[in-house]
């Protein structure tokens, strides 16, 4: 079975299921409407690698207003009139080059509402590997690729205490090499380990 085949599968049998117990962000959502926005999941197809396919994250610049260097997915806002999968590749094609054409999207999954404001719909998506990768130096400092395995793994998935404007809240952080993976980011993958049970 291919990669596409088995995630979809995964994927299908997992969002067939009533509302999980989400996780959600701790911080209070403002008054104001939440902006809608996407991230795609690029889950690259390595068949033959010992730590199987990965999943392309990207590190933003320490310069940015928001989330100044974090590790995240691609992705970003909704323009007028785009659905969260058009939004998704057309973020992943301006911060990494991707090629929509060569992407082939599963599907939307839960969305996760942030205390920052949005309403992100996370697209998973499998591409090739190895694609020639272009990142734009104004919205990305560089790029990494996890093992999903390891990722969505709910042994790596670790809970920590965090304080924002005075208030105390918990958040999910995953290590892998140098990389620190936490925040809104983590909360979406843990959601998504949650629906998809890539460890059975």
């Amino acid at each position: 079975m291919s990669l596409h085949a088995h995630l979809t599968s995964l994927f299908a049998a997992g969002h067939a299921q009533a509302a999980i117990p989400a996780y959600e962000d701790w911080r209070p959502l403002p008054d104001t409407p939440l902006r809608p926005a996407a991230v795609l999941i690029a889950v690259t197809d390595r068949p033959d690698h010992p730590a199987g396919p990965g999943v392309l994250m990207i590190h933003r610049p320490s310069h940015m207003r928001a989330h100044p260097g974090q590790a995240a997915f691609p992705g970003g806002k909704l323009d007028a009139g785009e659905t969260p999968i058009e939004a998704a590749l057309r973020e992943a094609n301006e911060e990494l080059g991707i090629d929509p054409a060569r992407v082939q999207v599963i599907g939307a999954s839960d969305q996760y509402r942030t205390g920052t404001g949005y309403d992100i719909t996370p697209v998973l998506a499998v591409i090739p590997p190895d694609l020639p990768l272009q990142p734009n130096p104004a919205e990305v400092a560089g790029w990494f690729e996890p093992p999903l395995g390891h990722v969505l793994d709910s042994a790596n998935q670790t809970n920590h205490t965090g304080e924002w404007n005075g208030r105390k809240g918990s958040y999910i952080e995953i290590l892998w090499q140098e990389h620190r993976i936490w925040g809104v980011t983590a909360g979406i993958i843990a959601n998504l380990s949650k629906r998809m049970r890539w460890h059975g």
